[in-house]
């Protein structure tokens, strides 16, 4: 193997080198495991040719036999600035399914995710970065001509997997910069519902984090242990009719227009014609 892409020592190195230093090398090695941190980097070298699109059929059929499919796709047009925001149920395979879907319309489409997803070189070209730790002059500037751009943006404005609370899962609050910058860039936006779920484990482990009060979301390391539990299941993914950016004014806070879209998408679930009631 030529590089390693999924690095975990190189994570610790580059967030937290004084934590790498005290952890013992049994853990170390765990977390390797829990992260297929050999799985992945021989995937992503046998797979290193492959473009954004290809790459993503790849692991969403070949690697996880997934079956996605959707429903209200042409509620998507062909042409002009929108943004497509959804819930994150699953925290990986959910926005490679929804990337194959909206392409069937749009090749432009374009997704903010972390700086440890630009990891994968084959998704470069459809990635952006959004620095959760800080952000910087180059950050600001490639997101501000993103949403700028005549492309179609797809947005997880939770910005974290969906929990499970009192035996129902659904997204944390949602963070109120799409709702921003859907009306600076007078973008009109798709509400979308996807569905999926993970495991009991990584959403007891979430609760029981909170109920210890530790701040770091440790239950995130298991994600792509969850991806890989993912395979052979179905994805669906729904699209609702567009909102007008003119409709969030002042009668609402930015905060409290994305918490009524995120209500929305959970009917929209069950009624892809369901209007947006506020």
């Amino acid at each position: 193997m030529k590089q390693k892409l999924i690095d975990i020592d190189n994570v610790f190195r580059s967030k937290n080198p004084r934590l790498l230093k005290l952890i013992p090398g049994f853990l170390l090695a765990y977390l390797k495991r829990i992260a297929h941190e050999n799985e992945l980097n021989s995937f992503l070298e046998e797979h290193s040719q492959l473009s954004a699109f290809e790459f993503i059929d790849s692991v969403l059929f070949d690697e996880f036999g997934a079956k996605v499919f959707s429903e209200g796709l042409e509620k998507i047009p062909q042409t002009g600035k929108y943004i497509i925001a959804s819930n994150h149920p699953l925290g990986g395979p959910d926005g490679l399914a929804l990337i194959h879907e909206v392409r069937k319309v749009r090749s432009d489409l374009i997704i903010p995710v972390n700086d440890l997803l630009m990891n994968v070189p084959n998704l470069k070209e459809i990635f952006i970065p959004i620095n959760k730790h800080g952000s910087n002059a180059d950050n600001v500037r490639i997101i501000n001509d993103t949403f700028a751009s005549e492309s179609i943006l797809l947005y997880f404005p939770a910005g974290l997997v969906s929990r499970k609370k009192s035996g129902h899962i659904s997204d944390l609050p949602w963070k109120q910069t799409f709702i921003k910058k859907a009306i600076q860039y007078q973008r009109d936006i798709i509400p979308t519902h996807i569905s999926g779920r993970n495991s009991n484990f990584f959403y007891n482990l979430a609760n029981l984090r909170e109920k210890l009060k530790i701040k770091s979301n440790i239950e995130m390391l298991y994600l792509v242990n969850e991806m890989y539990k993912q395979r052979d299941k179905t994805i669906k993914i729904t699209f609702g009719n567009p909102i007008p950016y003119q409709t969030f004014d002042k009668r609402m806070s930015s905060i409290a227009w994305a918490q009524k879209v995120r209500e929305h998408i959970y009917s929209v679930e069950k009624n892809p014609e369901s209007e947006f009631k506020y």
